[in-house]
């Protein structure tokens, strides 16, 4: 279901409690009071078949100006990628409109297995130099699962504690560690706040993630306000016209907070025509905040 202007700024109105209708605001000054706020896409499911030049074209054409690189996908920017490929990386999106706003990793620290969690802090540090070399400004890693045979705050507790050193060893070099909130029971959002609060690091911020579990408990706005003060540069949005998540109410809340990071594009549906889904995914979203 498409939102028109009108509709979506009368339920804003409501949501942030001012009725820009009653004062007459203008497109042009809520568009000033939104600009910081960008559309980006997730190479998670659309774009994962494509290479660096595919993407910088497609993400051009359709006016998507950020893209967060899905690691372990077609376009093969891995820790492995060479000094003169990553000066290459680098200079294509330069070069283009399209800004490369991060790596998108699998890396996680949840395990019992302690080499385990070992190797994926440092694997992480691979990433995390390899996303300033080719100039992006943070990696993404995840939570992915609580563990029965662990109690639960230890396991919060350790995932917490290995963000402390990631995100101190990312601030050296520019970077921002961004936590997605992820997994079966750590995406919970007491769950995450409590891994922030282990990892009690300035530069260890979380990407929100439109998942249902933003919707248990108190519900949205208890759990949106739980975790807002971590909101790093990027947050992940399924299709932006969905019915099944309150994506009207997300939109309030970032403009409330004045938010001037990413709204990417993590889509999970396959359509035939990813590039013509991209056109219509712009077109929604211009349609929100102007």
């Amino acid at each position: 279901m498409h939102i028109d202007r009108k509709t979506f700024l009368k339920e804003l109105s409501l949501l942030t409690g001012v009725s820009m209708l009653a004062r007459n605001v203008s497109a042009a000054e809520l568009l000033a009071a939104k600009l910081e706020m960008k559309l980006g896409l997730v190479t998670y499911l659309w774009g994962k078949d494509w290479d660096v030049p595919t993407i910088i074209k497609n993400c051009t054409d359709t006016k998507i100006h950020g893209v967060e690189l899905r690691v372990e996908h077609a376009h093969n920017v891995m820790p492995e990628l060479s000094a003169a490929g990553r000066v290459e990386v680098k200079k294509r999106f330069a070069d283009s409109p399209v800004k490369i706003v991060g790596l998108g990793t699998n890396q996680q620290y949840d395990y019992p297995d302690q080499a385990k969690l070992k190797a994926s802090i440092e694997r992480t540090k691979e990433f995390i130099k390899l996303s300033a070399d080719i100039g992006a400004s943070g990696v993404k890693v995840k939570p992915n699962a609580l563990h029965k045979e662990v109690p639960a705050e230890k396991t919060l507790e350790q995932i917490g504690k290995s963000l402390h050193e990631l995100a101190g060893y990312a601030a050296d070099m520019g970077q921002q560690l961004r936590l997605e909130v992820h997994g079966e029971e750590t995406q919970e959002l007491p769950n995450t706040k409590k891994i922030m609060e282990y990892a009690s690091h300035p530069n260890a911020k979380i990407c929100w993630n439109c998942n249902p579990q933003d919707l248990n408990g108190a519900g949205f706005q208890s759990n949106f306000d739980l975790v807002k003060q971590y909101f790093g540069d990027t947050l992940h949005v399924r299709e932006l016209d969905r019915t099944d998540y309150p994506y009207k109410e997300l939109i309030a809340n970032l403009i409330k907070m004045n938010y001037k990071g990413w709204v990417l594009l993590e889509c999970h549906t396959n359509p035939a025509d990813k590039v013509k889904s991209m056109h219509e995914q712009r077109a929604v979203f211009d349609r929100m905040v102007i």
